[in-house]
């Protein structure tokens, strides 16, 4: 499917009077079940969106992504098929003639003392990175079951090193993102489970790449965190202050 048909689909949609839509994702590679949905849901005002699909694991992401727009959603399992239901509710309206209520004077006197300080502070340059102004989450993707190139065995080492390391920091990352071979430290057998399990425990959001997960025959083997879509992926890079690839 090409990002044309998507834009088509969500054209249809808009067209669309009733307070139900249903969207069929079966038989599509991730992202475009969330993908599909998420088009659905902007075309969406008030109602209902029924997504079907065949996946647990795409179910799941599907439910994930509508809990993260704040919509409820709920699953019925039918005929071998995971049928899940989105509740879209517009927010109230904000009475745009609504009067402000009058400053106080000392919030007054605050602002005019902040627009003098304002205007003896250089502007920022150009070449000033947007990062270092603002603070965001650290997120980490690990992409190997080794760190670093070179021997195969040292690299097994070093990556159990840096991750018990990392289980032990005063400073933790928001997310570790599992993808390619990566996946396979979260899975069954890998040597540094109980520290991911550690590091979840501590508020570490661990993701692992279904598709990965898929690709490697490992999915009934997770043993830590969640499964993850790259729409997911994708986002949680483009949100984060800081991204470490090991």
């Amino acid at each position: 499917m090409t990002l044309l048909d998507l834009s088509d689909l969500r054209a249809s949609l808009e067209e669309k009077d009733s307070a139900t839509m249903e969207v069929d994702v079966r038989g599509l590679n991730c992202p475009l079940p969330v993908i599909k949905t998420k088009n659905a849901l902007d075309a969406l005002q008030d109602g209902e969106l029924t997504v079907i699909i065949e996946r647990r694991d795409g179910c799941e992401n599907v439910m994930r992504f509508a809990a993260g727009r704040g919509c409820e959603s709920r699953v019925e399992e039918r005929d071998g098929l995971f049928h899940v239901t989105i509740r879209k509710e517009q927010p109230p309206r904000e009475d745009e003639h609504a009067a402000s209520p009058a400053p106080a004077p000392d919030a007054v006197a605050a602002s005019a003392f902040g627009r003098a300080a304002a205007e003896r502070v250089p502007a920022a340059t150009p070449t000033t990175p947007a990062s270092t102004a603002q603070k965001g989450p650290v997120i980490i993707l690990i992409t190997s079951t080794r760190l670093g190139s070179g021997s195969d065995e040292l690299g097994t080492v070093l990556m159990k090193a840096f991750l018990n390391t990392l289980g032990e920091a005063e400073s933790r990352p928001a997310q570790i993102l599992f993808l390619n071979e990566g996946v396979g430290l979260t899975t069954e057998g890998s040597e540094v489970l109980d520290t991911l399990c550690q590091l979840e425990r501590s508020g570490v959001g661990i993701c692992s790449c279904g598709t990965c997960l898929d690709y490697y025959h490992l999915k009934d083997k997770l043993r830590v965190g969640v499964v993850t879509n790259m729409y997911d992926t994708v986002n949680t890079l483009l949100a984060a202050a800081n991204v470490i690839k090991i």
